[in-house]
């Protein structure tokens, strides 16, 4: 084993590992450990040539300058401690861990019994000390220089209220899109390819949220189960972009996709998970965290510190309370900001980074410091609003700027387009922007979507009411049982020409709704090609043609649902008065509506009209089985209403009407109408 750096002291900051041309300087944080131990490993990860110890300052913090190492260099950390899981403390010098400020990861988790600190063939006695080496089965972090030709970048500053989401895994929206070169899909660089680049604009959206980027890997579980983490909801390099979305393992190829969509005026989100870790529970494998300082970076449970408090679901809370955890969080998300230039992050169970232990507190130290950092202030911020531990909903609960993922929404929009009677007021308020909730906040504060990620796609919403989770491998225990969906008169797919011509009249509803809403909408991606998982409403580990994005071979001009949605898009874009429009709701005699209106609980249709300044639009909305007349109200600015489209016509380009005084609305159908 080779032991003839050249060392230094170094320094405590920056924390990670700083080449500056002629060395590297490492720094790591833990309280409790009582010695510390850099690694470093051949270029293929496989053989450890030196192991130098580190030097600790007051604050806990680790620390060693190496002369003569260069870019590339593998490396990770041994630390040495008490092993007393029962008090919360679990070093083991035998597990090589991944530096919580990598930004860059070599390797993948090859799941052995030697990553755990424990024996992991007596899960019981997690009291028991595991001896043997996992360096052999775990990734090594990397070296790398942050430097890259951002040109004249800058960030396309969409106004909330012209904004428009588009939700995509970053391997899921190209695997299998026959524009891309093979070798780039799946990746981020098929992100920025022209065809790509393209299709977002002739679709319009404005904005890419992409799901978890940060490098995660699939865990054991889901590998004896056959499946993987194809989600990315597990997190452990909060500063490396993932692994297998890269094509040579340049973290710049990031940077080159975003700089390609900057480019071309198009914002990327970043979807962050902050709130629990690839490390799992107490039974879980000891890759960083857990092995630097247990007690430091997980919320351990008071009366028995060998578990740990789960907020997530997941096993774990990792602890943003900590200083040092706060710093961390801190930390990446202002690096992605400065390094990676993205515009914006969406929390994953964002009331989880809110609670001081397990109360949620009223006014939470990370969103305050968020908020007051000069950098990150001027970001987009969306939080999911609720986790699972006590008091987790809290949906309007963040200050401004803040927008959050509206799920009353969404449940709201399918419970009406499904015909249940009763739920015309809860419509009204969605549609008008939820201030009910959001209060005297901006009208873009609540995230409007019909699907997501997590649950059924658009056309598996029209087409199933029972999930078929089997392949996941959970006996179909998994996802949620109450999809609000209506299969429209067949459970899955069917030939029946009358039920898949309703289906899409549905589909269009449903768009229709989400894009003339005030808010802020999200479409999910491959929604717009009606994109089926065939029932699977929880695919977090289909890495495969069930979850993929499947493109059209006969191009996208012959896609009627593809154009009603680029359409209504366009429409969107030109005529946005949601943001300030008055909304006055309308009865089928065309007479605003009175309070006994309201209170008619077998209703299932609604009509408003959204008044602007210089143009307004009339919408009826009409989910009863049979015909109703309307009687169109005066046009606020004294002209005539002219439609623009029918949701129960499917010709082709049907935006566009003469004007009209009265208007017989089909079952099941949207009408617009504009002055």
């Amino acid at each position: 084993m080779r032991t003839s750096f050249k060392t230094e002291a170094g320094t405590s900051y920056p924390l990670g590992s700083d080449w500056d041309g002629t060395g590297v300087n490492f720094s790591v944080y833990s309280a409790h450990a009582t010695k510390v131990e850099l690694c470093l490993f051949d270029d293929l990860g496989k053989k450890e040539i030196c192991r130098i110890p580190l030097q600790k300052d007051t604050a806990g913090i680790w620390h060693i300058y190496v002369k003569g190492l260069k870019l590339g260099q593998l490396y990770g950390y041994r630390a040495y401690g008490e092993y007393a899981p029962w008090s919360g403390k679990k070093f083991n010098p035998n597990k090589l861990l991944l530096d919580p400020y990598a930004k860059s990861v070599f390797g993948d988790c090859r799941w052995h019994k030697d990553m755990y600190a424990y024996n992991p063939e007596q899960p019981i006695n997690l009291y028991s000390f595991s001896t043997t080496d996992s360096a052999p089965k775990v990734p090594k972090s990397v070296v790398v220089d942050d430097y890259f030709d951002w040109g004249e970048d800058s960030r396309p500053q969409i106004p909330w209220n012209e904004t428009v989401i588009y939700e995509a895994s970053v391997k899921g929206l190209t695997a299998i899109n026959p524009e891309i070169s093979p070798a780039y899909r799946g990746k981020f660089l098929a992100l920025s390819d022209a065809s790509m680049i393209k299709y977002f604009k002739s679709l319009g959206i404005t904005t890419l949220e992409l799901m978890p980027c940060q490098n995660f890997f699939t865990n054991l579980p889901q590998i004896d189960k056959g499946v993987s983490n194809f989600w990315g909801y597990d997190s452990l390099c909060f500063f490396a972009p993932h692994n297998d979305y890269l094509v040579s393992g340049d973290i710049n190829e990031f940077k080159t996709m975003v700089k390609a969509l900057h480019q071309e005026g198009i914002e990327v989100i970043l979807d962050v998970v902050f709130n629990h870790t690839t490390e799992g529970n107490a039974y879980g494998p000891t890759l960083a965290f857990k092995g630097l300082d247990n007690e430091e970076y997980y919320k351990p449970v008071p009366e028995d510190k060998m578990y740990y408090l789960d907020d997530t679901g997941c096993g774990a809370t990792f602890n943003v309370y900590n200083p040092r955890g706060f710093q961390l969080v801190m930390d990446a998300l202002r690096y992605w900001a400065e390094q990676m230039h993205i515009d914006g992050y969406r929390f994953d169970l964002s009331v989880t980074l809110c609670r001081a232990w397990r109360e949620v507190e009223d006014c939470p130290a990370l969103l305050k410091a968020i908020l007051q950092d000069k950098v990150l202030q001027n970001l987009k911020l969306i939080a999911e609003p609720w986790d699972l531990g006590p008091n987790g909903y809290r949906l309007g609960f963040f200050p401004e700027p803040w927008a959050e993922w509206n799920d009353k929404y969404r449940d709201a929009l399918r419970r009406f387009w499904k015909g249940e009677k009763g739920v015309v007021p809860e419509v009204a308020k969605r549609i008008s922007g939820s201030a009910d909730i959001f209060k005297t906040r901006p009208r873009y504060s609540p995230i409007n979507f019909i699907t997501a990620h997590d649950g059924f796609t658009l056309h598996d919403l029209v087409s199933y009411e029972r999930k078929r989770n089997l392949a996941n491998g959970e006996e179909n225990r998994d996802g949620c049982d109450n999809n609000l969906s209506w299969n429209t008169g067949v459970e899955g797919e069917t030939t029946n020409k009358k039920i898949l011509a309703l289906r899409e009249q549905r589909k269009r509803n449903f768009m229709a709704s989400l894009l003339l809403s005030a808010g802020t909408p999200m479409l999910l991606a491959g929604d717009e090609l009606s994109r089926t998982q065939n029932g699977n409403n929880n695919a977090y580990c289909q890495d495969n043609e069930t979850a993929w994005v499947h493109w059209p071979t006969k191009g996208l001009g012959k896609d009627a649902f593809w154009h009603f949605t680029a359409a209504l898009l366009d429409f969107r874009k030109k005529h946005n008065i949601f943001a300030d429009a008055e909304y006055v709701f309308i009865t089928p005699s065309g007479k605003p509506m009175t309070e006994l209106d309201w209170k008619v609980s077998y209703s299932r249709s609604l009509s408003f009209v959204l008044q602007g300044k210089e143009e307004s639009l009339f919408i009826i909305m009409n989910a009863y089985d049979g015909d109703i007349s309307w009687t169109l109200p005066l046009p606020p600015q004294g002209r005539g209403w002219e439609l623009v489209f029918d949701t129960s016509v499917t010709k082709d380009g049907n935006f566009g009407g003469p004007r009209l005084k009265n208007y017989k609305v089909k079952p099941w159908t949207m009408v617009v109408f504009r002055t």
